[in-house]
């Protein structure tokens, strides 16, 4: 007798040895017990899943003797027959080879016959999406009211493209794919009967490549007994079939998450150099986080994941090293690289920039979070949460006791000020102006704050206590240089600038008193000065606005090198990225 491959000498013959699909071989059997069998079927699903294997159990249960029955005899005539596939009232049909309208016909006429031998004259078409429309149309009226007994089972993996009308005629079974474990306790049976000894972790491997389908897995063993031998080994598996060990999966993990560049990148260059497939790698990846992010938010559920004991040991270890924010950061780079993958000139280079951006992205933030920090630097809260309905009285936003905020309110104390002169508020005006021109975050910042006092070449400029944060963010060397030099470009060179926080003083009384002049110059001066309304959180008071700053449009290195930005990225460890549409 010839040699048999594994994945037919050991096909399933019963419903109880189809392996994973219980929901549909379970629903079969209880219709048969039932008396309650369609006229026709339709199995869905992953190759190598069983669609073809529970059709031709599913023909034997109806045409065994004495049935239709669920465990009929071994070695009943029209079992064998089915088996052996010489029953002449079984017709297994090649969807792909048989897709015409010319076939379909023939199948209508012959089916009108009653079976030679058996209880059904069952057709079992294989692909039958493979069907041109022409032909399903043909089909629908003897699908619909097929004599008594004619049965059709059609198996397909792609439903889509079966035509709505055939769906709709049939009782539809979608198989899923096979878990690992599952596969991998199969393929030890079998194994064992065939004399061959074979590591556990070699076992998970050929598991993991099967992607779910037994038929692959069963020829991967089957390749694996003639090139090893009676005796198979992890290395043996991955060598051949181009896969990483799981260790080397979990290494590189975890040094993406602990933010190891350097290791990461050799331990890609040596699985590439080893001839791994950087797709599969890819693919591995990709689980393996996925597992990770769905350990850390079941809170170690293991009911959720098909994982191996090594790997549940380093989802505990690995749970700690980020956060599921930055885990789902990770998996949509990840994503984003399989999709690109194909296209891709060098799958290596394409691989090391991945794992560059999923170290970054291991860092990254919300732009939601990063506004609400920034909220509560600026002792901004929940403001309208504090509104009283009853009408008494609205409480202060408390402030958040913050490492920023003791820094900056420790060195600061209010000083009584003393009103400025008219010629300070002029000049206040346009230095204001010109830092505006050259830095409009800067320019910004001032806008909220006031002149107090120049004398001996000496700036002192206050903020309110409403905008203490402010003082923190524009003290600082570079906004001393830039202020230096736009008093040296207004006349005032060699001048010292210092911040302080105090009270705004009233200045237009002061401007009237100071000035001696004329009433007419008086007033065509004060007709310069508009009085422009505060913000609801400020106490109401007279701002002179004789010159109002010109907006300057946005500025990339402006924004990059603004204080309160800066701050920001200390504060949470991040980095401004480009996002391009």
């Amino acid at each position: 007798m010839s040699y048999q491959v594994i994945a037919r000498k050991y096909r399933p013959q019963r419903f109880a040895d189809v392996v994973g699909q219980e929901h549909v071989t379970q629903t079969l059997s209880n219709a048969i017990e039932q008396k309650r069998i369609a006229h026709a079927y339709l199995f869905c699903g992953p190759r190598g899943t069983g669609k073809t294997t529970i059709a031709r159990i599913f023909a034997k249960c109806l045409n065994a003797e004495g049935g239709p029955k669920v465990n009929f005899d071994d070695k009943d005539f029209h079992a064998q027959e089915i088996t052996e596939g010489r029953s002449l009232d079984v017709l297994e049909i090649d969807g792909a080879s048989n897709n015409g309208v010319e076939q379909v016909r023939e199948l209508r006429e012959t089916c009108k016959y009653a079976p030679a031998n058996s209880t059904f004259k069952i057709y079992i078409i294989d692909e039958v999406h493979m069907l041109s429309t022409a032909a399903f149309n043909a089909l629908l009226k003897t699908l619909e009211e097929p004599p008594a007994h004619v049965k059709f089972m059609f198996a397909t993996t792609d439903p889509e493209k079966v035509l709505p009308t055939i769906l709709s005629r049939c009782q539809r079974f979608d198989l899923r794919r096979i878990p690992a474990a599952l596969i991998t306790k199969h393929l030890a049976e079998i194994a064992k009967k065939e004399k061959v000894k074979i590591d556990a972790e070699a076992l998970y491997a050929i598991a993991r490549g099967a992607d779910g389908g037994m038929r692959d897995a069963e020829s991967t063993l089957d390749q694996l007994i003639s090139f090893c031998g009676d005796k198979i080994e992890e290395a043996d598996v991955l060598s051949m079939f181009g896969l990483a060990a799981e260790s080397q999966i979990l290494k590189l993990s975890k040094a993406v998450l602990n933010g190891e560049i350097q290791i990461a990148l050799t331990q890609l260059n040596e699985l590439a150099q080893g001839g791994k497939d950087l797709g599969r790698l890819l693919s591995d990846l990709l689980n393996h986080f996925r597992n990770l992010l769905i350990h850390q938010i079941s809170k170690g559920d293991l009911n959720l994941l098909e994982v191996s004991e090594a790997e549940i040991a380093a989802l505990k270890e690995q749970s700690s090293l980020a956060s599921a924010e930055s885990l789902t950061k990770i998996l949509e780079t990840l994503a984003e690289a399989e999709l690109n993958l194909r296209d891709a000139a060098s799958k290596k280079i394409l691989l090391e920039v991945t794992l560059l951006k999923c170290i970054e992205a291991r860092n990254s933030i919300s732009i939601d979070s990063v506004l609400k920090q920034l909220n509560q630097l600026r002792g901004g809260g929940n403001a309208p949460a504090a509104i009283s309905t009853a009408g008494a009285h609205t409480a202060p936003a408390a402030k958040p006791s913050t490492k920023v905020h003791q820094e900056i309110a420790a060195p600061i104390t209010l000083r009584e000020i003393q009103p400025v002169s008219a010629e300070l508020s002029g000049l206040w005006m346009q230095l204001v102006e010109a830092v505006t021109n050259a830095s409009r975050f800067t320019g910004s910042y001032l806008t909220n704050a006031h002149p107090v006092s120049f004398e001996k070449n000496l700036l002192v400029i206050g903020f309110d206590p409403e905008f203490e944060d402010h003082l923190g963010l524009v003290d600082n060397s570079r906004n001393h240089t830039l202020l230096q030099t736009k008093l040296a470009e207004l006349g005032h060179p060699n001048c010292q600038i210092k911040f302080i926080k105090a009270e705004a003083p009233a200045i237009r009384p002061q401007i009237a008193a100071a000035q001696n002049v004329s009433r007419e110059d008086r007033e065509a001066r004060e007709e310069k000065i508009s009085v422009q309304p505060s913000p609801p959180s400020r106490p109401s008071r007279d701002i002179p606005a004789e010159k109002k700053p010109a907006s300057v449009p946005f500025n990339k290195n402006d924004f990059k090198n603004d204080p309160l930005i800066q701050k920001a990225l200390e504060i949470f460890k991040g980095q401004i990225v480009e996002v391009r549409a």
